[in-house]
């Protein structure tokens, strides 16, 4: 009896091992069996982690009063003072509300008019016509937020702006735009919606064309209408799509959208009530002060607070939609 307690620990270590081979094994097998798509991935994964990971041992900034001369190694740490200097402004609350409402509604609208546009651009019977209006409709996200910035000058200026001489001609008088900052919400989400959504729905009728054809003729041939089959077949399963990305997105809803606000708003103390963002907060102060370990405090407590989102909305997904987690 005692010889058998003795060998159990041994067999044990002998059957892990065992399975570490074999976890091995199998990784090299799926390495040389797909050995070129492995290759092609390789640019792909060494940018990351030239651009993504290294980086990541700069955020010792964020407990250092850091000195540009001095280097990492040479500022004194400091603690989470660097967090102090933005929880300690009397703007904090309404810029984490600025930036969280905003993301909501670049994620919500934003994610109705990419299945939108793909369901209508699928069902469109012409391929020429639906080659058109796919260029089309991707054409925005090329352009850079600073030329919609000039466009957007034309638009809505007081004196002579697009939208006010459109107003003028049906008898309503002139709104000053730059200074009303009630109108910004709903005119930065359309500008998002206008610049991503073409793009994004690229991954839709990725989705849609995925989708077993022999499922469109068995409703077909049931007598269902064209309406039916996008709401019983398309939009169900697109579901698992819908919830994915929008899971992602969620890690980056204390991210604002600093090119589009600060390309559009720029430093206009008027609209501030309602554009004032995190990043674009953080940017003026750096500017201002030159603070770089307060800005990297914050960006620390952004990717924080965005990977604990993350986390908590693919649990959410998982207990409600399992094929629709990311983990």
């Amino acid at each position: 009896m005692s010889g058998t307690v003795m060998k159990q620990p041994e067999l044990l270590q002998k059957k892990l091992s065992g399975q570490q081979r074999g976890v091995l094994g199998a990784f090299f097998h799926e390495l040389i069996r797909n050995k070129f798509l492995y290759v092609l991935a390789l640019p792909g994964i060494v940018w990351f982690f030239i651009f993504c990971y290294v980086p990541m041992g700069g955020i010792v900034i964020a407990f250092q009063d850091f000195k540009a001369v001095k280097g990492i190694t040479g500022s004194p740490f400091v603690g989470l003072k660097n967090f102090e200097f933005f929880f300690h402004s009397k703007d904090w609350l309404l810029i984490v509300r600025n930036t969280v409402l905003l993301n909501v509604l670049f994620i919500a609208f934003g994610t109705l008019a990419s299945v939108a546009i793909a369901v209508m651009v699928t069902e469109l019977g012409s391929p020429w016509f639906k080659k058109i209006s796919q260029s089309v409709m991707i054409f925005p996200h090329f352009l850079s937020w600073t030329v919609v910035a000039m466009f957007m000058t034309a638009f809505v200026a007081t004196e002579g702006g697009f939208i006010n001489q459109l107003l003028g001609m049906i008898g309503v008088q002139p709104v000053a735009f730059l200074s009303s900052p009630q109108y910004w919400p709903a005119i930065l989400v359309l500008l998002k919606i206008w610049h991503g959504a073409g793009f994004g729905a690229i991954i839709y009728m990725a989705a849609i064309a995925g989708i077993n054809p022999d499922i469109y003729e068995s409703a077909s041939i049931d007598g269902a209408t064209r309406w039916q089959k996008i709401r019983f077949i398309t939009l169900p399963l697109l579901k698992p799509t819908v919830i994915l990305l929008t899971i992602l997105a969620v890690g980056g809803i204390f991210n604002g959208d600093f090119g589009l606000i600060y390309a559009i708003i720029g430093r206009n103390p008027a609209l501030y009530p309602t554009t004032d963002v995190i990043d674009t907060y953080v940017f003026r102060a750096l500017m201002d002060l030159g603070d770089m370990g307060m800005s990297a405090a914050v960006g620390f407590l952004q990717s924080f607070i965005g990977f604990i989102l993350v986390l908590t909305v693919n649990y959410i997904a998982k207990k409600t939609a399992p094929e629709s987690a990311i983990f």
